[in-house]
């Protein structure tokens, strides 16, 4: 869906899987610091917007979800996968209930699939479920910022700021007293150095939840069946991921960041290398410099100096080996 904000001054058109909001408003910079200084806001309204609304609805997710949801207080914010039988990544789901309905946004274009899959799962349960993208848009306040939410909006508060479920119609007048506006460039540049795995991004066909140090924040280890459990349980207990998340300080003087994507290489290898991993995100960052997220097979030696493409990029542990 295409945003009115991107009537903003300064706009400038987002490509790719964020198409639809704002990469940035004219400056990268300001509007990264911006959020890192807990003001402004980020327009998501490209994401999917699902709810789940009835009685059943919690205990029914519960059978589902890689997280322990059946007991969830009104007002927690939690995220949860959705794995293939292969223990795989399928679905990320960020979700809050109010009391009286889960919402969830996930990554802009896949509602709809994830919903054919609950639909066919609800047998006998009392549970309803929706495709609210039309009617709402998420927005995000960084954390620490002390701006109002509008009455009655519902909110997932995390580590990370507050995710408003805004009302699509009351997108303007909210970026009208709510600004400066920050582009979805911003965004993905604090989250790249906070090191959080996005669905598309940091996953493909194979991920499994270890690989990007999900185990805790969105799987829950002590809680009854799911489908791909056995998977999670059986490389838990009994092995290790064959691939590691990385965050990657990239050489600065390179004019180009590495595309999604670019092999990565032991540096004393050089560009001919064997392949030992992938870029995933890459960004500018406001005090950073160029960095990234990458997977690369567990057994990279951890000091290892590698190469993106030609790119000169020291590595970080996110995920232990």
């Amino acid at each position: 869906m295409k945003s009115p904000l991107l009537s903003l001054p300064g706009a400038v058109p987002a490509e790719g899987r964020d198409e639809g909001v704002a990469a940035h408003y004219g400056d990268l910079f300001r509007e990264q610091r911006s959020l890192a200084d807990g003001t402004g806001f980020v327009d998501l309204s490209h994401r999917g917007v699902v709810t789940v609304t009835g009685h059943d609805r919690l205990s029914w997710l519960h059978l589902l979800l890689t997280q322990h949801v059946s007991d969830l207080p009104a007002g927690r914010a939690t995220e949860a996968l959705i794995l293939s039988a292969n223990g795989h990544i399928e679905h990320a789901l960020y979700l809050v209930d109010d009391g009286e309905t889960v919402w969830a946004h996930v990554e802009p274009g896949t509602q709809a699939e994830l919903i054919a899959y609950l639909e066919s799962m609800k047998f006998f349960y009392r549970v309803e479920v929706a495709d609210r993208t039309e009617d709402f848009a998420v927005v995000h306040l960084p954390a620490g910022s002390i701006a109002p939410v509008p009455d009655g909006v519902v909110v997932r508060e995390t580590a990370h700021g507050r995710e408003l479920f805004l009302p699509r119609g009351g997108l303007e007048a909210f970026a009208a007293s709510h600004g400066p506006a920050a582009g979805i460039l911003a965004y993905e540049a604090l989250r790249v150095e906070a090191h959080r795995p996005r669905l598309g991004f940091e996953t493909d066909h194979r991920t499994i939840p270890h690989e990007i140090g999900l185990i805790g924040s969105a799987v829950h280890l002590q809680k009854g069946c799911y489908r791909g459990q056995e998977t999670v349980a059986r490389v838990q207990n009994l092995g290790k991921p064959p691939r590691r998340l990385v965050f990657l300080h990239l050489d600065g003087s390179e004019v180009h960041l590495p595309a999604p994507g670019t092999p990565l290489r032991l540096a004393a290898d050089g560009p001919e290398g064997r392949q030992l991993g992938f870029v995933t995100t890459a960004v500018r960052h406001h005090e950073l410099g160029p960095i990234a997220l990458a997977l690369v097979k567990r057994n990279v030696p951890v000091d290892a100096d590698l190469v993106a493409g030609t790119t000169a990029a020291a590595q970080e542990t996110v995920v232990e080996p």
